[in-house]
Order: C-alpha cells, then structure tokens, then sequence
C-alpha cells in the first residue's frame, strides 16, 4: 500500500487555446476539469495501474465534494479529513505549440487542529503501509514543517518516507530525514543556493542531502530526464524527447512510475522516466495509465557529471 497525502488539494480546470494574448479575448478549443495536486496525480497513476493506494486530504466546500467524487469515478481510493475552507481550483491554459500557463489559488489556510487531524490521520493510513508519500503546496499560512511532522508521522508507523515539495517546506522535510525526496531541476538549485548547471552539481547536492539524512534523492530534469542517487549508486536516465502537450503532473507521473516499481534502482529510474514522458503527451492534467509509459525507449547510464542540462524540470 501507497498512501499519499496532499495538504493543498485543487480542481484543476485546463482550457486549451490557440495561441495566449495578454489583456485578448480567447475562445478555448476545449476543456477538462481533473483532480489535482501532486499527491493526489501520483494516487492516480498508482490505481491506473492496480497498485493498492490511498490518497489523503483536506475536502472543503462544494469544491472539495467534486473533488473526492472526481476522484472515486476515477477507482481512486480517498481519505478525506473535512475542513472549513473551500478546496481551491486552478486554472491551466495549454497553447498550441504545447506552452502551459498555470493560475493557481493559494488555498484556505487550515486550522491548527485541521492540520493535527491530517498528521494524525496519516499517521493511522502508514501503519503498515509501505509508504507514506507527502507532496506539493502547503495551504496559505499553513506552517512550513507540515511536510515534516508528515515524514515524522509516516516513519513513527513504520512506513517509508518521500517528499516532493519546495522551498522552505522541502528544507524542513529534508531535515526530518525521509527515505525519499523528488525535487525538480529548480527546487533542487532553490534548495542548494546555487545555480545546477552539469548534473555534477546535482550530483553534488544529493549526494549532500545524504550525507545529512536523506535516503535516496531522485530529481526530475525534464528534457534531460532524471537522475538518482542512492545507498547503491547513483544513475542517470533519459529518453527520446517526447511530443509535448502539456507538462502539468509530469513530475508526479515520475514519481509514481518510481515507486510503482519498487522504489529503488536503476530499473525504477527507468520506469519514472517512462511516465513522465508519457504525461507530458496527455492533455490537461491527464494522467498515464499502465500502457501509456514505453520504459525501452529509456537509456540508464552511470551519470556523466559534464554533461551540460538543457533547461528547468517539470
């Protein structure tokens, strides 16, 4: 079992256009209305494929009953902790050429004891999980350490621990030393205080996030691919360059195309990779299911720490 947990939930709502003009008039070529949030995308892709899953999260308002309902005609198994705040909605447009232009609420800040239930429920959902996965934005004003009390929770149940977020809140979550975590290419330099233009230098910072706890760190570069660095090695992996029609949940796609094959190795790498280059081929906030991904197309390499990356991950 896989349990994720989203303390920043969303409709996501994704209207394609032409081409985008500044202060024009724009008539959509069509529209699409998704569950989203990055631990509720990587819920997705896990029961697409029949992996036992559980996505956890705050539900408020006649947005948050969409969502959940969204969610189950999708077989997605949901636990929902009730919150006074409406579950925000965003806003993607996707222009022809493929360029994505996002508008995203904040989200209702959650109370004190909202957030003690979401730690407290995800405590109970790890107890014999074999993982707890915390991902994406926090709530407005929520704390920056929610990803972390999530890590604490998660390992006290005997679960294993990975987190995809960003800024302050991965640099706490870091700290409470998960098994796992996923930046991006962005989050990564963010995160180091420096620019990571070889994938020496991100090599470098997993290997220092490591050495300080963490247990594996893989990153999404997208063009480039990705790379992860473990207890046994570290690896890079890389496809041909899909057609891309919208980047939204590429990362999350990788991610759960990580531990959908266990979580580990160079082998997982190659199926990460797969899926998100199977994502950025879907429309909207679209997630691949199991026949989408073409894991032969992915090469594994040791890392070329010379290699100069091209450009920001999903």
């Amino acid at each position: 079992m896989i349990v994720t947990v989203t303390p920043n939930p969303s409709l996501d709502r994704t209207v394609a256009v032409a081409g985008l003009a500044r202060g024009g008039v724009h008539r959509g070529l069509r529209a699409a209305l998704d569950p989203g949030g990055k631990g509720v995308n990587v819920a997705r892709v896990l029961a697409s494929a029949g992996l036992a899953t559980t996505t956890l999260l705050p539900c408020g308002g006649p947005e948050g009953a969409r969502l959940g309902s969204l969610l189950r005609g999708e077989r997605v198994p949901v636990a929902e902790v009730p919150v006074h705040g409406a579950t925000r909605s965003n806003i993607t447009v996707v222009e022809a050429d493929g360029t994505t232009t996002k508008f995203n609420e904040s989200g209702s800040a959650l109370t004190a004891g909202e957030a003690r239930e979401l730690v407290d429920r995800a405590a109970r959902l790890a107890a014999g999980a074999e993982w707890l996965v915390t991902c994406g934005s926090l709530p407005a004003d929520g704390s920056e350490h929610l990803h972390a009390d999530l890590v604490r929770a998660g390992r006290r149940a005997g679960a294993r621990t990975a987190v995809d977020t960003s800024g302050p809140a991965l640099t706490h979550a870091a700290a409470a030393r998960p098994d796992l975590v996923k930046p991006n290419h962005d989050e990564l330099a963010e995160l180091a205080g420096r620019p990571l233009p070889t994938l020496g230098a991100v090599l470098d910072v997993a290997h220092d996030l490591r050495a300080h706890g963490v247990g594996a760190v893989l990153v999404s570069l997208g063009a480039d691919g990705a790379l992860l660095a473990e207890a046994s090695g570290a690896w890079h992996a890389r496809g041909p360059a899909p057609a891309v029609v919208s980047t939204v949940g590429a990362g999350d796609a990788l991610l759960a195309g990580f531990l959908g094959a266990g979580g580990a190795g160079p082998e997982a790498l190659r199926a990460a990779v797969a899926h998100g280059a199977a994502a950025v081929e879907l429309p909207g906030s679209r997630m691949p299911g199991p026949r989408d991904p073409r894991s032969d197309n992915v090469r594994v390499t040791a890392v070329d720490t010379t290699l100069t990356l091209t450009g920001a991950a999903p």
